[in-house]
């Protein structure tokens, strides 16, 4: 395993740990920790962006550009992994099965539009 990788896997575990805690210590009223929640949350996305940053910088590629695609690529996984989540959502506490599969289908549809829009079609 190549260094920049170990790097990457230690860095993003520990963001993942911290990020995963605290949306759980954020929305589970019995912990009654919400403020806490978005401070060790917010903690895990910044080691997240931190790790891509290291983690390009080791394999020697360029920082990553923001423009309007690398925006909407953004936006649209957002958008995509919302909609999945509603629909599972939807599912599986509110019992409302048929809109929950119809949003959550909808969801996979926007994440598959993803590959061509940031790889191209061919």
């Amino acid at each position: 395993m190549k260094k920049s990788s170990f790097v990457a896997l230690i860095l993003g575990t520990i963001g993942v740990v911290f990020f995963a805690l605290g949306m759980c210590m954020a929305l589970l009223p019995e912990w009654d920790m919400f403020n806490q929640g978005i401070v060790c949350g917010v903690i895990g996305l910044v080691v997240l962006l931190i790790t891509v940053m290291i983690w390009r910088k080791m394999e020697g590629k360029a920082p990553i550009k923001l423009n309007a695609k690398t925006v909407g690529a953004v936006v649209v996984g957002v958008l995509g992994a919302l909609l999945l989540g509603v629909g599972m959502c939807l599912s599986m506490v509110f019992g409302k099965m048929v809109l929950g599969i119809v949003i959550g289908v909808v969801g996979i549809v926007v994440l598959l539009m993803l590959i061509p829009l940031i790889k191209g079609v061919q």
